[in-house]
């Protein structure tokens, strides 16, 4: 069966899919053909240049077009050639699409389909969903850049609730160690941070003289309640919630409610000031 896509009439040579034993005439019943062009293989990856360099056993019919049998499965050799081509990039929607045809890519140096491919691996998407995988998944494939980013955006969920994947088998101890590291260097950082300056008060907790120096009522539970959860996930994704605050408004008096929303300035400083906390990455 011929490939819809890519079925040129002027190919030169067929790659066929899933052959696992690279031999074409032990190819599985659902091997694809794709009709392609030398010209575009060998410009796009020295694996198929170095190939085509080498002498070709002559054919008894010159009209016989030669064949590349290929272990891929269809889906991922259409996926890489969809990238090599000029036409638009396929649509990867899932790490179990991407993987597979970042595999290919690398097996066989295309390396517009590679940078491509980095590139859709630290998509937002896959960093919210899950960070954890995405590192395991540029440690695996040594892509340092990839996994810097990964391991800032993995600082963002509790490893507890993190997604346990065969990915992860590719992560050696010293790189998860290094993702520890990370996330306790900021723990520890943020958590120095977490000092009401003297300006922080309630009109009415800090009303009487000698409770004119003390924080506010509100503070002790905000900061005890933010050293939790920066333990857990040392980012400002939670401890500046509407949600957070309330609950520390509610086991303050009856005007901290006032005294937070009133407090902006400090959070907002507090804020920028554990955004901006280094290292960032591993």
């Amino acid at each position: 069966m011929y490939s819809r896509l890519f079925n040129y009439r002027d190919g030169d040579f067929i790659l066929r899919s899933d052959c696992p034993h690279d031999d074409k005439a032990l190819c599985s019943s659902k091997s694809v053909d794709f009709r392609v062009h030398r010209c575009v293989l060998s410009a796009a990856s020295h694996v198929f240049e170095g190939m085509f360099s080498l002498p070709q056993p002559a054919s008894e019919d010159d009209v016989i077009i030669p064949i590349i049998p290929l272990p891929e499965p269809s889906e991922v050799l259409e996926t890489v050639l969809r990238f090599v081509y000029p036409m638009a990039d396929p649509v990867i929607a899932t790490l179990d699409e991407l993987v597979p045809v970042l595999e290919a890519a690398r097996k066989y140096d295309f390396l517009v389909a590679v940078d491509r491919l980095r590139q859709r691996l630290v998509a937002r998407d896959f960093l919210v969903a899950s960070p954890l995988r995405v590192y395991g998944i540029a440690i695996q494939y040594d892509l340092t850049d990839e996994a810097r980013i990964a391991s800032n955006a993995a600082l963002d969920i509790a490893v507890s609730e993190q997604e346990l994947h065969g990915d992860l088998k590719h992560v050696t101890a010293y790189d998860y160690h290094r993702l520890v590291v990370l996330r306790e260097q900021r723990a520890r950082a943020a958590i120095e941070l977490l000092k009401p300056p003297r300006e922080l008060k309630c009109m009415q907790c800090n009303g009487r003289w000698e409770k004119s120096r003390d924080p506010p009522r509100w503070w002790a539970d905000y900061k005890e309640r933010a050293k939790e959860e920066l333990l857990l996930r040392p980012t400002t994704g939670v401890i500046f919630t509407l949600a957070f605050l309330q609950r520390s408004a509610h086991a303050g008096c009856t005007g901290c409610s006032a005294s937070i929303l009133s407090s902006w300035w400090f959070f907002e400083k507090l804020k920028r000031d554990i955004d901006d906390l280094q290292p960032a990455t591993i």
